[in-house]
C-alpha cells in the first residue's frame, strides 16, 4: 500500500496535465498527486477503505492517462499485423476479432518498454483501425516514438488523445454495467466490443488490474463525466484512486511497469513468456528474439518473485534482499496487504533463490525481516472466464 514517503515521490515538479474528469475528482474530495504527467487521485475517503470496497463490490478508477492508440493500413489489417509482429513478442496474426492479449514492446537486447494491451475491434469500431492498443501513461509518448521509428511509412498510427479511460473492477462491476448495457453480461474475460450508452460510442473489454472480474471502457473524453456519474449513482460503486489500485495489483501479482518491469529485465525472468505464443518463440521474428530463445533454453538469470514477510514491517521498493550475507536481489514492489492481512512484496532475486518456500531476508530500516518466497497471486484472481 503507497504510504506517505512512495506519495512523495509520486509528486513531480514538472508541469502536470489535468484528465478529463479533474473538476469531478476535486468536487468527490479527492486527493490528488502528480503521475504520469497529471494530476491523479490518490485517494477519496482512504486507501484501506476504498480497497476493500473494490474486493466486495465495485470500484471505479480514472485510468485517462493511459495511452489509447489505433493502427490502420489500406488493405484491411494485414500489413499492421505484419507490421505489428516485428514490434511484439505476441500472436498478433491469431488475434480474432473482439479479442484482446497482453504484450510488450521489447528493446533490441530483449529488455522490456512497457507492456500493454492489444485488441482487434472488428468492423466499423474506432473508424475501421485493424488493431485498438492501451499503452501505460508514463512512457506512451516513448512507446509511439519507438513505433514510429520501427513501423513502415504506410501504417497509420493514431494517438486517441480525445478518448478517456476508465475501469470499474470488482465482484459487482459484471450486475453494475449490465444495468446500463444488458449486453455486456456475456462478455468473458479478455473479450471486447463496440458498445452505445445514451447514442455515445463506447469500446468496453473485460479485463483489468486488479485481479476482480471487471471492465476498461474507453468513452469520449467529452461524454466521461455523465458516464461517470451514471455509474457512480449506483449503490454498488464509489470512485477508487490510485493507492488502493496499487494495493489491490500488488496483491494479485501484477507487476508495474517502471517498477517490476524495465529495460533490465527479461520477459522470462518475469514469468511473463504466456505472452509468447508457440508461433511466435519458434518463428521469432520480433524485436528482441534472441534473448527469449536463450532464455527459454537456458533460464533467466534473475526472477520476479512474490515474498510474504514476517510481521507487520512493509518491506519498500529498493529494499535489498538478502540470503544470509549474500545480496540476491532487491524488492520493485511492496506494502502492507489489506486483503491478506500482512505485508508483502515483489522483488527480483538470483534464479538459484527463486524457489517457492526459499527463505531469504529483506533489509528495512536498517535491520533484517524474515520473507519467504512465496506464490503469486497472494489473492486468487476471480476473472469471469468460459465455465
Amino acid at each position: 500500500m503507497t504510504g506517505k514517503d512512495d506519495i512523495a515521490l509520486i509528486e513531480e515538479e514538472r508541469p502536470l496535465e489535468a484528465l478529463p474528469l479533474d473538476a469531478w475528482h476535486r468536487a468527490q474530495g479527492a486527493r490528488m498527486v502528480g503521475f504520469a504527467g497529471y494530476h491523479m487521485p490518490i485517494q477519496y475517503e482512504g486507501i484501506m477503505a476504498e480497497h476493500s470496497w473494490t474486493r466486495e463490490h465495485a470500484g471505479l478508477f480514472d485510468v485517462s492517462h493511459m495511452g489509447q492508440i489505433t493502427f490502420s493500413d489500406e488493405v484491411g489489417g494485414a500489413q499492421v499485423d505484419e507490421a505489428l509482429e516485428l514490434l511484439l513478442p505476441s500472436d498478433i496474426k491469431g488475434l480474432k476479432h473482439f479479442r484482446q492479449r497482453y504484450s510488450m514492446l521489447l528493446d533490441q537486447d530483449g529488455g522490456i518498454l512497457d507492456d500493454l494491451m492489444v485488441s482487434r475491434p472488428g468492423d466499423g469500431a474506432f473508424d475501421g483501425a485493424a488493431i485498438y492498443m492501451v499503452v501505460n501513461g508514463a512512457t506512451k509518448y516513448d512507446d509511439m516514438g519507438w513505433m514510429i521509428e520501427h513501423l513502415p511509412d504506410d501504417i497509420v498510427m493514431n494517438h486517441m488523445a480525445d478518448q478517456a479511460l476508465l475501469a470499474l473492477q470488482g465482484p459487482e462491476a459484471g450486475d453494475v454495467l449490465a444495468s446500463l448495457l444488458p449486453a455486456t453480461a456475456d462478455l468473458l474475460f479478455m473479450q471486447s466490443g463496440p458498445f452505445i450508452w445514451n447514442d455515445i460510442a463506447l469500446w468496453i473489454s473485460r479485463s483489468g488490474y486488479t485481479g476482480e472480474d471487471g471492465f476498461e471502457i474507453s468513452v469520449p473524453a467529452d461524454a466521461v463525466e455523465s458516464l461517470t456519474q451514471a455509474l457512480c449513482a449506483l449503490p454498488q460503486v464509489k470512485p477508487i484512486g490510485l493507492g488502493a489500485r496499487d494495493s489491490l495489483r500488488l496483491e494479485a501479482g501484477l507487476p508495474l511497469y517502471g517498477h517490476d518491469l524495465t529495460p533490465a529485465v527479461s520477459t522470462i525472468g518475469a514469468d511473463l513468456g504466456f505472452a509468447i505464443q508457440k508461433r511466435r518463440r519458434e518463428e521469432g521474428g520480433f524485436i528482441g528474439h534472441g534473448r527469449i530463445v536463450k532464455e527459454l533454453a537456458d533460464g533467466p538469470g534473475t526472477k520476479r518473485v512474490g515474498l510474504k514477510i514476517e510481521g507487520r514491517l512493509p518491506a519498500r521498493e529498493g529494499a535489498s534482499i538478502y540470503a544470509g550475507d549474500v545480496l540476491v536481489g532487491e524488492v520493485t514492489s511492496g506494502g502492507f496487504a489489506p486483503s491478506v492481512g500482512a505485508p508483502i512484496a515483489m522483488g527480483w532475486v538470483s534464479l538459484p533463490h527463486a524457489a517457492l518456500d526459499t527463505a531469504l531476508e529483506i533489509e528495512v530500516r536498517g535491520k533484517r525481516i524474515a520473507a519467504v518466497v512465496a506464490p503469486m497471486p497472494f489473492v486468487p484472481h476471480r476473472y469471469r472466464r468460459k465455465a
